[in-house]
């Protein structure tokens, strides 16, 4: 009797497996059915989605211009504002997929510490960027020299976690805000001009009067550099082997290496012209000849 109600029980257990692999797959064309239709949704969803984002950001920025706001803040909250729209977007597609959006939020929140380790680096540059904002050390189109890593180079864009340079050679350096907000660096074009200091060796035997006026008048008649600011010609050492004039001038920001290029020049064609010589290093050897006696 035993053994009898073992068989029938074995039976049932098959009849039940039976049974749920004949209802699989007969609801299998209608999941697949409902599955493909909430694949194809999601990818309606994601192209109208991205035309949203597209306009909403131009709607941003436009507002920003309007408004006379800085080039990088305007970069910068365009960086943000596609970010979080893009991780909305995403959401709304999960949950679409039977994904709770508030699970997910719950569960990145539960493992909030390892990904605050995780993203540590990305904090700190988001922070800096908000710093570079608020603080302004430099903006879009300001030649920078970040003293920590020798990168020098003329802002382009402040995004959301990077700051881009491009090299005077036309090369792109993608520098971290999180550095730039923590290290010291030199803001060459903050200002509208520039200074120039040019040191000038003449002989001991050259006039230095004379060598003044000619240095002068150098300065005097090129066009770029300001008249309105001091430029005069100063005797600034006596060395071993040369008196060093210094010559010092302003131009404005944008003239500043052609116009330093082009006065460097020109002293020396007036100094050669007048005569006056430019020492540089030499060896004198003296040989004496002893005579036998």
């Amino acid at each position: 009797m035993e053994y009898l109600r073992m068989l029938l029980s074995f039976a049932t257990e098959d009849e039940i497996d039976i049974g749920i692999i004949e209802k699989f797959f007969k609801e299998l064309p209608e999941k697949a059915w409902n599955l493909g239709i909430r694949v194809l949704l999601s990818v309606i969803v994601l192209f109208v989605g991205a035309q949203v984002i597209k306009l909403i950001r131009k709607i941003i920025k436009n507002s920003l211009k309007r408004g006379n706001a800085d080039k990088g803040v305007i970069q910068f909250i365009d960086s943000f504002v596609k970010a979080a729209l893009y991780a909305l977007l995403i959401l709304t597609i999960a949950s679409g997929f039977g994904l709770d959006a508030a699970s997910i939020l719950a569960l990145l929140g539960s493992a909030g510490v390892a990904i605050g380790l995780a993203i540590q680096g990305s904090l700190a540059n988001f922070i800096g960027g908000v710093l570079i904002l608020l603080l302004k050390p430099f903006k879009v189109g300001d030649y920078i020299k970040e003293d920590g890593g020798g990168n020098e180079g003329t802002v382009t864009t402040i995004e959301l976690f990077y700051t881009k340079l491009t090299t005077p050679d036309n090369k792109v350096i993608v520098l971290p805000n999180g550095t730039l907000a923590n290290s010291s660096l030199t803001n060459v074009t903050a200002c509208d001009s520039r200074r120039m200091d040019l040191l000038v060796g003449i002989s001991y035997e050259s006039d230095i009067r004379q060598a003044k006026e000619i240095l002068q008048q150098v300065l005097e008649e090129d066009e770029a550099v300001l008249k309105d600011k001091d430029h005069f010609v100063y005797v600034d050492e006596l060395a071993e082997s040369a008196v060093y004039i210094g010559v010092r001038c302003w131009f404005s920001m944008e003239d500043f290496w052609q116009g330093k290029w082009r006065v460097t020049e020109n002293v020396k064609y007036a100094l050669d012209e007048a005569g006056i010589k430019i020492p540089y290093p030499q060896l004198e050897v003296h040989w004496e000849e002893k005579q036998d006696t």
